[in-house]
């Protein structure tokens, strides 16, 4: 089994986070996005992974190499971006006949990665949304078998949107079918897209069951992101790397405050999540996550999201303020 987490996009709509950041590794509940994922495939029992990268891949890959140095990884470099379709084909030759679970690098989800795992069918997770129209949808018959998969339907026929977990036994007929389709140019919404092939799979007569995921945690943009993050703050519990005592601090659960946090007459949470090395004087901050190497004096912020490397001065605001910035928001 080998585990294929594509990481190229951009991440468009987490800028400016993503101009110096791959989303992949946007902080989270003091962790990565990237980091989450991976943890959850390392338990289950996956220590061979595939990393498609693209846009600054050379951090995901510094950062796989320092977290994971026990695993099995390769990185394959998707140069043109052309849709996720495009980047699994291009792990043909490291895939070849071996089956494979393929989760999205923004796919953060409960569910039973063991179960998933040692499936005799191929399975696509899924979980019911109010509006399907902006996701790849799944239509399941009762014996929970997907019959068919459509890529951001207008008009949609189930309410079942795959969640970017896909577990695929047939990995010779999913390449045929990538394959295929770029081949012919068998695009949706100037993409090659992995539905599309799954629905070329289905075609053939694959057998694709449906997973229904626990939870889906969205992170595609600061609103969901911070919801996101204190969620997973709430089940995940409270972690305080705390070098020494806090002066002068109150602590609202759950937080997760990362090692080497300078933090004094301040107030934080609840919700927040710290990265290293972060200094925080005079300060109330909930609802938030704070970049590793920050500065923060005299400020008040609640559903923030502050980049690494940042100082911001001054008085209340809500802020999305990315890496390598100097804000001073005070009166002088």
């Amino acid at each position: 089994m080998k585990a294929i987490i594509p990481v190229a996009g951009a991440g468009t709509k987490l800028r400016p986070h993503t101009y110096t950041q791959p989303k992949a590794l946007i902080p989270l509940a003091g962790k990565t996005i990237l980091g989450i994922i991976v943890d959850q495939l390392v338990e289950a029992g996956v220590h061979e992974f595939i990393f498609i990268v693209g846009y600054l891949g050379d951090k995901i890959q510094d950062f796989v190499e320092e977290k994971y140095p026990h695993l099995t990884t390769h990185f394959v470099h998707q140069h043109e971006r052309m849709g996720i379709g495009h980047a699994i084909l291009i792990t043909r030759e490291i895939v070849q006949d071996d089956e494979i679970i393929v989760v999205l690098g923004d796919s953060i989800c409960e569910y039973d990665v063991k179960s998933v795992l040692q499936s005799e069918t191929s399975l696509l997770g899924v979980k019911r949304v109010d509006d399907p129209r902006d996701f790849g949808v799944a239509e399941i018959n009762e014996d929970g078998q997907i019959t068919r998969v459509v890529e951001k339907p207008q008009i949609p026929k189930s309410n079942m949107a795959l969640v970017g977990i896909y577990k695929i036994r047939e990995t010779t007929v999913l390449f045929n079918c990538l394959e295929n389709n770029i081949r012919n140019n068998i695009t949706s919404y100037g993409e090659f897209n992995l539905t599309d092939a799954l629905e070329c799979m289905i075609g053939d007569g694959a057998v694709i069951r449906a997973y229904k995921v626990q939870n889906w945690f969205d992170c595609g943009k600061k609103e969901t992101l911070l919801a996101s993050n204190a969620t997973l703050l709430k089940k995940m519990g409270q972690s305080i790397a705390a070098d020494k005592p806090f002066e002068n601090t109150i602590i609202i659960p759950p937080v997760s405050i990362a090692a080497g946090c300078d933090i004094s007459n301040s107030i934080i949470g609840p919700n927040v999540a710290i990265g290293e090395c972060v200094t925080i004087t005079d300060s109330i901050i909930k609802d938030s996550i704070i970049g590793a190497f920050s500065d923060l004096k005299d400020i008040v912020l609640t559903q923030s999201l502050i980049g690494s490397d940042t100082e911001v001065r001054g008085e209340s605001r809500s802020l999305n303020i990315g890496d390598n910035t100097e804000i001073d928001l005070g009166k002088r």
